[in-house]
């Protein structure tokens, strides 16, 4: 299991309200059958219509702490958005509010989203255009985020924390890490007894 403690890389400002998970990842690419691929078409639509769009612009492609606005993730619950985000290189979000269903997919793929004041906010997004090499660190189990000589208090789920500091979030690497209970479990089963493992 992989515990998540903290997250650092440069910043993404996308300082926007309401961003629903149709703007993230456009409905036409959710026809995939694996995710493989969804990172390239983050933001698509935004990006054709502005050419300026963070996710297009070379000042912020290896970006991996997302800045944004209210309600963030809001619209359908489709898990293809945080999917969208993290392959684009997305590892940590930094907004003012979340959508509940966006919180819960990107806390079950290891991406921490964490609540900050607007003021806040506005000032790392700043720091961010002002130096797009700045380090930024979401630190979970001090809950702060900080970037330079900026420090922000930040809010999570007390279970979303938890799950991510614990590695709990990691349920691939649970069951992995109880494989021999599952085989031992398994060996006792009648109706598993010509099981090969």
């Amino acid at each position: 299991m992989h515990n998540i403690t903290q997250i650092e890389g440069t910043g993404v400002p996308l300082l926007l309200d309401d961003i629903d998970t149709d703007r993230i990842i456009p409905a036409r690419f959710l026809r995939c059958v694996t995710f493989d691929g969804l990172g390239e078409h983050s933001f698509e639509d935004d990006r054709l219509q502005d050419k300026k769009h963070p996710f297009d612009d070379a000042r912020f492609k290896q970006g991996a702490v997302l800045i944004a606005g209210r309600n963030f993730g809001c619209g359908s619950s489709r898990e293809h958005a945080p999917q969208a985000l993290m392959r684009w290189g997305i590892k940590a979000i930094v907004a003012e509010s979340f959508a509940e269903i966006f919180f819960g997919n990107c806390t079950t793929l290891g991406i921490p989203c964490v609540a900050a004041s607007r003021t806040d906010l506005d000032r790392l997004a700043q720091a961010v255009l002002a130096d797009p090499k700045l380090s930024i660190t979401v630190d979970l189990m001090a809950k702060q985020v900080r970037a330079g000589e900026i420090v922000c208090p930040v809010t999570i789920l007390e279970s979303a924390r938890s799950s991510l500091t614990t590695g709990n979030w990691d349920f691939l690497g649970q069951l992995l890490e109880g494989t021999a209970a599952v085989k031992e479990t398994a060996s006792h089963l009648p109706y598993m007894s010509g099981f090969k493992a």
